[in-house]
């Protein structure tokens, strides 16, 4: 079905008019909004079993046991659990043969009185593709942007029949099942930043792939892998954390990348407002860095994601290019220190002006909004003839607003965030940040580590070279070893 033809009200009454479906809607935290919209359609007598929500949180907890959290992937799962069981225990024997059961339910905190609270929600959708069959699920987190509660509603209800309508008729395409979760809701209303697709439904179904994709279709801005490749909503993980963040390409992981990593670790654990804090280390790629050949290879995006993840650290994928939106980003989850780590080359990009046009302020008021809440950037050196090798090779496309420093540019010498000179209106503005602790180079460094370039790995690789180990952390090697070279040469 082409759902992007069909209006919310057309899509509930699709699903009415199914006589194989017959379900319940449990839905907790913004009132009945999805199931209002099957009644209102018309024939729901045909579709919703039941149709209940239980606000209270003794009635909750007596219906579907404790919860340490009640908007959250367990109390979900409890919900989907408790209903399904349910369903086959009460109707199997009489519509068994004839019926495909389901279960939609949601447990969401929308705006309150205040304006105050978190506005998210777990949102999921168990269901048969065939009577008697296996159940399959759906779970998403979604977070509500609009600005007042009935908005709030009125969107999760067109989001909740968009699930339905796509669990039933498009799980054989996740594509057009990602895309049609925000039909009918005309602007950036509801943001999804976690999918999980699980049961023989979604046979060959990728899980990472699914949360790319939506970054990919602008569903969301920023998805987060664990290590153990688990797709976590992002909150689980960076919720009241210090963080502490490398961008890069990743293509592959190099020992530069882990010495960078580990260099500003030592400098970031030391600051007074991190000491006795929960630290989480994350490397992030953009999705540019992705699509830089036009498209996404999804293979090589997961062999990316298995390398890191090898190392213990989390994966964030994110569409924000410039370091203040990620910065923003990440603010929403913490309020203690940020740390971004990077590299000179990437120091010069923040210190080209012409990414920052579209900004009244320009590069003032983007320095104001990334170092404004306590953020903290170290830069990690590069040896002269590195630095001025990336120069000569940007300045056909953007010229860089930074230049080595006069003197000895042999390969030995460093570049740091001291001695590198910044164009001469900007000198004051750099110094002020150095001065401030709000640029730091990073002092940890290991000489060896400095003359390993990703390039270097895949040009060993496609020629047969086993020195390329030498230039990669072991588990990263194994990663390659056992997948071949065309895993990350591709």
């Amino acid at each position: 079905m082409e759902s992007k033809t069909l209006t919310t009200n057309r899509k509930a009454l699709t699903v009415n008019l199914d006589n194989s479906l017959y379900g319940t809607f449990a839905e907790i935290g913004a009132g009945q909004e999805v199931a209002r919209h099957f009644f209102v359609a018309g024939g729901a007598a045909g579709t919703v079993a039941k149709s209940m929500s239980a606000y209270d949180m003794k009635f909750s907890d007596e219906i579907y046991g404790k919860a340490k959290r009640y908007v959250s992937r367990d109390r979900l799962l409890q919900m989907l659990d408790h209903e399904y069981e349910l369903l086959e225990e009460r109707l199997q024997e009489e519509r068994g043969d004839s019926t495909r059961f389901f279960v939609y339910a949601n447990t969401v905190s929308a705006r309150n009185y205040e304006g105050t609270n978190e506005c998210h929600g777990w949102m999921g959708l168990r269901f048969q593709t065939e009577p008697r069959g296996p159940a399959n699920d759906v779970i998403l987190h979604v977070r509500m942007l609009d600005d007042s509660n009935m908005k709030q509603q009125e969107a999760l209800g067109i989001f909740g029949v968009n699930m339905l309508h796509g669990g039933f008729y498009l799980h054989s395409d996740p594509d057009s099942f990602i895309e049609g979760l925000v039909d009918n809701l005309r602007g950036s209303r509801i943001e999804v930043d976690m999918i999980e697709m699980e049961g023989p439904a979604f046979f060959g179904a990728n899980n990472r792939v699914l949360s790319l994709k939506l970054v990919e279709k602008g569903l969301t801005n920023a998805v987060l892998f664990a290590a153990g490749n688990a797709v976590l909503q992002p909150s689980e993980i960076l919720y009241k954390k210090a963080l502490l963040v490398e961008r890069g390409s990743f293509r592959p992981v190099t020992r530069v990348n882990v010495d960078m990593m580990e260099g500003a670790a030592a400098q970031f654990l030391q600051q007074p407002n991190v000491r006795g804090q929960k630290v989480e280390v994350i490397m992030e790629i953009t999705m540019n860095t992705l699509s830089a050949d036009g498209g996404i290879d999804y293979d090589d995006f997961l062999c990316r994601a298995d390398m890191i993840n090898s190392l213990g650290y989390s994966v964030l994928v994110s569409n924000y290019f410039e370091f203040f939106r990620l910065a923003a980003y990440l603010r929403r989850y913490t309020h203690l220190p940020i740390g971004l780590v990077l590299g000179i080359n990437t120091l010069t990009q923040i210190l080209d002006e012409s990414h920052y046009e579209r900004l009244d302020g320009g590069i003032l008021e983007s320095f104001g909004r990334l170092f404004k809440e306590d953020v903290k950037v170290y830069v990690y050196p590069m040896t002269a003839s590195a630095f001025l090798a990336y120069q000569n090779r940007k300045s056909l496309a953007a010229p860089a607003k930074a230049a080595v420093s006069a003197g000895d540019l042999s390969g030995d010498v460093l570049i740091t965030a001291e001695n590198l000179e910044v164009a001469s209106h900007l000198r004051s503005l750099y110094r002020y940040l150095l001065e401030t602790g709000s640029i730091e180079p990073v002092r940890q460094v290991s000489r060896d580590n400095l003359k390993v370039l990703a390039a270097d790995v895949l040009e060993r690789l496609e020629r047969g070279d086993d020195s390329w180990r030498e230039l990669v952390p072991e588990p990263v090697a194994e990663i390659i070893a056992e997948r071949g070279p065309q895993a990350v040469c591709v």
